[in-house]
């Protein structure tokens, strides 16, 4: 360092302007985790890490962090590679509360670095020496990962070249001059990208903005005696520039513009708003998340730009309902939807809450943004402007907010429809908004409004797939016949929420129920398509009492006929309470688990795996399984028990475990199996699960007779019915039974083929009556008129009966309906 020419020497000093001259710094900025992000090559010098040893590693192995205010001044921090860290009393804040995230205001102190272990030492310092370091440190704020810039420098290098005894250094202390003018500021900026690998010059002016605001490193020698730090990079300067002079900063002097500076002043702001669009471009639109992206907007405004931001949007842009119909209005409803901003805690929270729904006053600025869809600059808004403006709010007073300060107000645009418009304000002691300023406001809001309606179609997007995904989702009665079901169902991340798998439970005729669980290959809206079509069918087969085998070869056929691609698994299964029966088919699908009520075991049913649907000309077995009361029947679809890198054997006996775990409710059952398979929660595939708990249906409560195709058996069917249900100790339900029974068994006499009427009666929850007769034609409600002696059988029955259907099985036809407990009246 040329101790002449290279210092610089401010007039009219004492003996302490020696330590204005230029001063060889270490720059360090740290990460949000604590972790060395930049190091430049001052702090290898003088801390002894090479930039490889330093970046990502934490930065209290680092930096001499012992506590400067410490308790005792010899004791010793946490020692690490480097040797102990000495502890200086009395001299300032400690630097590990700074890199620990325990302060946030600048800091500034000394600290004394003991030599290394492996023998090497700071700049300028003989082994065995130690390092005595000046170091400030500035809490840093906005987008991007970093948490603290660190400057340190050798104060033993500065009491060497400026021949200051022992006792005077020691009376050197670092601090900070805040609120001042100083062009060696420039050097800072300037050289910062130099310095440190990786940072872009428009990220070290924005750190440099902060570090002007909260205060320029200074060196103090006496309570009133502070000195500016002109800082010795140790690197070339760039060609053409001028190092800046350093001037005493209570003489708050103006810098002088040397001739030809305009050119590279009007060029450094075109830079610099390019610098910061870049930024801006880069920050924003990391998430499809619109709430997230509306806080990346607005925050990226603040406080390079401006000191508030606000955004406010269109209802049916935040609500995800499409893109929004027309350019807005009087009427249109806007919604506040994030602010940000560098003033007090709190104090814009009341007068401007986020959140807040209405719709701006048409003479005011904001409302000429919005319907124009151009940008409103209002360079500082008088008193008789913000009083006006003030004026078309009720009950609120914008003037304290919003009088002296630099007003321009931008529009959110995406294919040429306003979407919303953001607010971006100055504080008075800031300069104003000007025409390049409105020009890089108008860049800022377009991108953010692509951004935007980005965010805005996913949101649509997304709300319309889980529309479709709910709307083909049965709602699965909990409590049927003979059986309980419980179920889940959980959307795949893969392509969106949409997904091919389903389930069912379907009521049959005699108290059956079927169980259905199917997964069309693929994922999005096609998969879901076929889905629904599959799922209709099957539905529709189901209650035409289809076998469970004919059923899947009839869905093959209908899969090949809708196209080349239809592809699905399906398991089919039908159960009787009252027999105690399962019958099950199966295409293609992964086996159903059966657990045994009476010792707990659970097994995996041996099935006929059969051909997924779409295949083609491969049958279709049907099995019978006998089971118990109480016995439960869990199915589901691959994406539960398949993990890719394991075996689905795995899966499977994992889903066999579980299921045999004891639980309170089916959905606790349920939920036991969800958490055993599905522990890494980031499964691609949609999960179905269809658990049934079969009760079966006692014998005593099961009646059922026979009779000829006789007028006279109807007397009789309705005195049987009545003894029944008398038995049955429910009086109040025979009046309205005899009555449907009536006639009911009389239409199967009259127009039955004949043969013999059956009827039967089932007690569960409800009462459930079936006539069956020999003639397989489906009955019809038929209309009547007044005068008409026939014809209102089955509207008697859709009036009085809580539910009531028909179905036909080769030549014979069940008619049913069910009664509730309760007599209706």
């Amino acid at each position: 360092m040329d101790r002449g020419s290279e210092r610089d020497e401010p007039p009219g000093r004492g003996a302490g302007d020696a330590a204005a001259g230029r001063i060889p710094l270490a720059v360090v900025v740290v990460d949000r985790d604590g972790l060395v992000s930049h190091w430049s090559s001052g702090a290898s010098r003088l801390f002894g890490a090479d930039r490889q040893d330093a970046v990502g590693h934490p930065a209290v192995d680092l930096l001499p962090v012992s506590g400067a205010l410490s308790d005792d001044p010899h004791s010793d921090a946490m020692p690490d590679a480097y040797g102990p860290y000495e502890a200086y009393d009395g001299l300032g804040p400690d630097l590990e509360a700074s890199l620990g995230g325990r302060t946030a205001y600048p800091a500034a102190g000394r600290a004394r670095q003991s030599p290394h272990k492996d023998g090497r030492s700071g700049a300028g310092t003989a082994d065995g020496e130690r390092i005595d370091v000046l170091w400030w440190a500035y809490p840093l704020v906005g987008p991007g990962p970093f948490r603290l810039l660190v400057l340190a420098a050798d104060a033993a290098r500065l009491r060497e070249e400026r021949g200051y005894d022992d006792e005077a250094a020691e009376h050197i202390s670092p601090g900070f001059a805040r609120h001042t003018e100083l062009p060696a500021s420039d050097e800072l900026e300037r050289r910062l990208p130099e310095i440190l690998p990786n940072m872009g010059p428009g990220l070290s002016g924005r750190i440099v903005s902060q570090i002007l605001e909260l205060g320029y490193p200074v060196l103090e020698f006496s309570q009133f005696d502070r000195v500016p730090v002109t800082p010795y990079w140790g690197v070339p300067r760039r060609p053409g520039r001028s190092r800046a002079e350093a001037v005493v900063p209570q003489q708050r002097t103006a810098p002088v513009i040397p001739a030809g500076a305009e050119q590279d002043l009007e060029y450094a702001a075109v830079r610099e708003r390019l610098e910061f669009l870049n930024e801006v471009s880069s920050g924003i639109g990391t998430s499809l998340d619109l709430g997230e992206t509306i806080r990346e907007v607005t925050s990226a405004a603040v406080p390079r730009f401006a000191d508030f931001a606000g955004t406010h949007l269109r209802s049916a842009v935040l609500a995800g309902e499409g893109f929004p119909d027309g350019p807005p209005d009087a009427s249109t409803v806007m919604h506040r939807v994030w602010v940000e901003h560098n003033d007090e805690p709190g104090r814009w929270d009341d007068t401007v809450p986020v959140g807040e729904t209405f719709a701006f006053p048409e003479h005011t600025p904001f409302y000429k943004c919005m319907v124009t869809g151009e940008p409103v600059l209002i360079p500082r808004v008088t008193e008789e402007l913000s009083s006006r403006i003030s004026g078309e709010f009720e009950k609120r007073d914008l003037r304290p907010l919003i009088g002296g300060r630099s007003l321009l107000i931008v529009p959110l645009k995406a294919r040429n429809v306003v979407l919303g418009f953001m607010v971006l304000m100055r504080r008075p002691d800031r300069g104003a908004f000007d025409d390049m300023d409105r020009t890089t406001g108008a860049e800022l809001a377009a991108r953010a409004g692509l951004v935007l309606d980005n965010a805005r179609m996913y949101t649509y997007q997304e709300n319309v797939a889980d529309t479709l995904q709910d709307s083909m989702l049965p709602q699965v009665t909990p409590r049927m016949a003979g059986c309980d079901a419980a179920t889940r169902y959980l959307p795949g991340t893969r392509l969106g929420r949409i997904g091919g798998d389903w389930f069912d439970t379907i009521k049959l005729p005699g108290s059956r129920t079927a169980l259905v669980v199917g997964d069309v290959m693929g994922h999005g809206l096609n998969s879901a398509a076929m889905m629904g079509q599959l799922r209709t069918a099957v539905q529709t087969m189901a209650t035409m009492e289809t076998p469970p085998a004919q059923l899947l070869r009839n869905l093959d056929d209908l899969a090949r006929r809708l196209g080349e691609n239809y592809l699905a698994t399906c398991l089919y299964a039908v159960y009787d309470p009252i027999r105690g029966e399962l019958h099950l088919a199966n295409a293609g699908h992964i086996p159903p688990v059966l657990v045994r009520a009476e010792d707990g075991r659970s097994e995996l049913l041996d099935l006929p795996t059969g051909a997924p649907i779409g295949v083609g000309g491969v049958p279709f077995e049907a099995t019978v399984v006998r089971v118990a009361p109480g016995d439960r029947l869990v199915l589901c679809t691959d994406g539960l028990v398949e993990v890719r890198g394991s075996d689905i054997g795995e899966g499977l006996a994992a889903l066999c475990e579980s299921a045999a775990h004891p639980a309170a409710s089916m959905d606790d059952a349920c939920d036991t199996i969800i958490r055993a398979l599905n522990t890494d929660g980031g499964r691609k595939d949609d999960v179905a699960l269809l658990m049934a708990r079969l009760n079966g249906i006692p014998g005593d409560h099961v009646a059922e007779w026979h009779f000829d195709a006789e007028p006279r058996e109807v007397a009789r069917a309705r005195n049987l019915v009545r003894d029944r249900l008398l038995d049955w100790d429910l009086p109040q339900a025979v009046e309205t039974a005899r009555l449907l029974v009536s006639e009911v068994v009389t239409n199967a006499v009259r127009h039955g083929g004949g043969g013999r009427v059956g009827l039967r009666v089932v007690r569960t929850d409800a009462l459930l009556f079936e006539v069956t007769d020999d003639e397989p034609a489906l009955p019809t409600m038929l209309a009547v008129g007044p005068y008409d002696e026939a014809g209102r059988g089955l509207r008697v029955v859709s009036r009085l009966a809580r539910e009531w259907g028909a179905s036909a099985t080769g030549h014979r036809k069940t008619v049913w309906f069910e009664q509730g407990l309760t007599e209706r009246r």
